[in-house]
């Protein structure tokens, strides 16, 4: 892609930019989180909302024809072909908590959905990035490229997931299908997991009820690293849904088998 610079050069922008929205804000007193739904918890902090305004006035400036997806001031059509899937904060459950495994999500999309991603960890200073021929992160202990694991058996693997309940009541006993596999579960990460597929350090991600946002650049990232994200019938994902994030085609395809009959709904 002839602007594949500039557009890598604009991600990191946008996640210097967040961090700079975000930092004055984490496990800062007093920090008041707005519930955006009726029913259950949905949270939003003045963090998340000024975040995405710092994202979307650089993007005004340098990509002003792209289209704008972001989580919390929707879509901003543009002309060029190229969208920008923005989650200001993923895992604010975990950011007003304290927690330093939630994440800024970049992702760059065409028609056929994200071309390039970056998760970025502002508070502990780490940044994943892959697509456009690259696939790298930087951090405490320097750069260095992004590969996936090597394949092992399912009985092997490290799985993680958000929530121990995953979503519906077929959601769950699909993922715990794959969770009665497994050398290790762990529960909690956020966009961390996938960003710890991508380095090497675990197998698997399984979740549901994502939307486009949470998962358009974790699957630039993990892509580009050697991996493989699909919904849990081996189907694009990046719309959102059922996701399960591998670290290989092989241990996939071993997931796939469990998650596969799980029935909708």
């Amino acid at each position: 892609m002839q602007d594949a610079k500039q557009i890598i050069e604009t991600a990191h922008a946008l996640a210097d930019a967040a961090r700079a929205a975000i930092l004055p804000h984490f496990r800062a007193p007093g920090l008041d989180a707005e519930n955006k739904l009726s029913e259950g918890f949905d949270p939003v902090t003045v963090a998340d909302r000024a975040a995405e305004r710092a994202m979307r006035a650089i993007l005004a400036t340098e990509r002003p024809h792209d289209t704008i997806i972001g989580e919390e001031f929707g879509r901003k059509d543009g002309t060029s072909g190229l969208s920008w899937v923005l989650d200001p904060i993923d895992g604010t459950r975990g950011f007003m908590s304290g927690t330093p495994t939630w994440g800024v999500l970049i992702a760059v999309s065409d028609a056929s959905g994200p071309i390039f991603g970056m998760i970025d960890q502002p508070y502990i200073g780490e940044r994943f990035w892959g697509g456009l021929g690259q696939s790298e992160m930087t951090g405490p202990q320097g750069p260095r490229d992004l590969k996936t694991r090597a394949a092992r058996p399912l009985s092997e693997a490290v799985l993680f997931t958000t929530f121990p309940e995953v979503g519906s009541e077929a959601e769950r006993l699909g993922f715990q299908s794959v969770e009665k596999q497994v050398k290790l579960t762990r529960y909690g990460m956020d966009c961390y997991g996938y960003a710890l597929v991508a380095t090497g350090q675990i197998d698997l991600v399984i979740e549901a009820g994502l939307q486009s946002y949470d998962i358009q650049a974790p699957i630039g990232v993990v892509e580009a690293a050697g991996g493989v994200v699909t919904d849990w019938q081996g189907n694009p994902v990046h719309e959102g849904g059922r996701v399960v994030a591998a670290a290989n085609p092989q241990i996939h395809a071993e997931a796939l088998a469990y998650l596969s009959q799980a029935p909708e709904g």
